[in-house]
């Protein structure tokens, strides 16, 4: 069973910096991309950055600049760093993993992580 475990999440004023990582934990082969989403109160949740096994990198308009994601393809771990930090970037911070591929024969699967909050004070 493969679980993503985030870390890094809290309380910060703005313009202040966060590092978030998410670790992969159980058996697989390979992962193609990795990403993280965010989800504000009242909000749908969103596409902040990604990343593929390959290092191309996607971001939302919004952080461009500001939060760089990076990935350690040998430990099946990503990170997003995060500067100069708004208010508007408070939300539950969430890792995805897209087309993991747990068995040779068997289909690729997304996985979620359960969610760091992230809150950024005026």
């Amino acid at each position: 069973q493969v679980q993503l475990v985030e870390s890094g999440g809290g309380l910060v004023q703005a313009g202040g910096s966060l590092r978030l990582s998410c670790a992969t934990s159980g058996r697989l082969i390979s992962i193609n991309a990795m990403g993280w989403y965010r989800q504000a109160p009242g909000k749908q949740r969103e596409l902040v950055a990604r990343i593929t096994s390959g290092g191309t990198t996607q971001y939302a308009d919004s952080v461009k600049g500001r939060f760089t994601i990076s990935r350690d393809n040998a430990k099946n771990t990503v990170y997003l760093q995060m500067n100069s930090l708004k208010p508007e970037d408070t939300a539950v911070y969430y890792c995805n993993a897209r087309g993991v591929v747990v068995t040779a024969t068997g289909p690729a699967y997304d996985y979620w992580g359960q969610g760091t909050q992230v809150s950024v004070s005026s």
